[in-house]
């Protein structure tokens, strides 16, 4: 088969491989969309892999194809799209049905072999399966979209809500999504890239600004201006991953606001005395959120709503995919997002 293969920092190669063979309890996928995440370029480019050569992207949907010994073979022929975090399901963790907190994870994409390829492999446990009405490539944001919906619930977000949102990358996008879908007043967008911002009001979200930041005086204090917003939020999605970003959800929040962390961050994060004080002094509650909810035996979680959301129309995540690429384009599409030569939303490898 063909696959882009990560074999050191900064060499990705699209090349010829064998086809990968299903296991005891695992299925075997034709892939049919693999979105690229924002953490694959510093992983191509800067971090890596946990090892080498072994094959990125982790956001994708495809049909089912083979199936190992153990695994229904009612699974052949299906679409499905696949959690990409592979559990131990015997720690503490996984033992409260927190997957995602796993003390001993295996994941497509960084650990193990993912889906910048035409076949990929995974467990049968993390099959979840495509709605007829929902495209491949739709199926594709599910786990993006699930990582969304998972800040929001980190955020306990209530109908009528006011929220902000700190970069309207895609997931901050997404978040918004969500936050509308989910019955919130009032939506702001907040980016330093103009751009983003012109592609959030296509998306009839008026209501953003780009903040101007200031010269630090020293680590922590470089604050960006931030204009009057009313009514004040009352949730706070840090998106972005920028310290200067999280100086301003600090100050932007209403009294007794819930302020989500949700965005990577780049390098080390600091925080300034006067926006810990907005923290006291405001009683903001201050969550993480990581990754998302995945419980194929229970009767909810983060990806069941998000395709749930897809198929009914509540959720359009297509107007976000502005790029489809073959394999052989994908490392300069990467570049591309790298560089920030062009603007660009949710980039994917199509499989066609």
């Amino acid at each position: 088969m063909q696959a882009c293969v990560l074999h050191a920092i900064g060499d990705l190669r699209c090349e010829q491989i064998n086809d990968p063979s299903p296991r005891a309890g695992e299925v075997l996928v034709r892939v049919g969309a693999c979105g690229v995440c924002g953490s694959d370029i510093p992983r191509v480019f800067k971090t890596g892999t946990y090892r080498f050569p072994l094959i990125p992207g982790h956001e994708f949907a495809g049909e089912i194809v083979a199936v190992g010994d153990d695994v229904d073979r009612k699974l052949l022929g299906r679409r499905a799209t696949i959690f990409p975090l592979i559990p131990c399901r015997a720690c503490p963790m996984c033992d409260i049905g927190e997957f995602a907190l796993c003390a001993n994870y295996d994941y497509l994409g960084s650990r193990s072999n993912g889906a910048f390829a035409e076949y990929v492999c995974a467990p049968a446990w993390n099959v979840v399966s495509v709605p007829g009405n929902v495209s491949i490539e739709e199926a594709a944001m599910t786990e993006p979209a699930a990582v969304a919906l998972h800040a929001l619930r980190q955020g306990e977000m209530k109908s009528g809500d006011d929220v902000l949102i700190f970069g309207a990358g895609p997931i901050g996008l997404l978040v918004a999504l969500w936050a509308r879908a989910l019955g919130a007043r009032k939506i702001t967008l907040a980016d330093i890239d103009g751009r983003k911002l012109e592609f959030a009001k296509q998306l009839d979200f008026a209501d953003t600004y780009k903040p101007v930041q200031t010269v630090a005086a020293s680590p922590g204090e470089s604050i960006s201006s931030i204009p009057s917003i009313a009514p004040l939020p009352s949730l706070v999605i840090e998106a972005s991953g920028s310290a200067a970003a999280l100086e301003q959800c600090m100050h932007a929040a209403a009294p007794f606001a819930r302020v989500v962390l949700l965005g990577n961050p780049a390098g080390d994060i600091h925080l300034a005395k006067q926006n810990y004080w907005a923290i006291l002094r405001k009683q903001l509650r201050v969550v993480g959120s990581w990754n998302s909810s995945f419980n194929p035996d229970g009767p909810d979680d983060d990806w069941k709503q998000s395709l749930e959301y897809m198929a009914n129309g509540k959720l359009d995540v297509k107007p976000l995919i502005t790029h489809r690429v073959g394999l052989p384009q994908l490392l300069d599409a990467m570049t591309m997002i790298r560089d920030r030569a062009a603007f660009s939303n949710k980039v994917m490898f199509v499989n066609e």
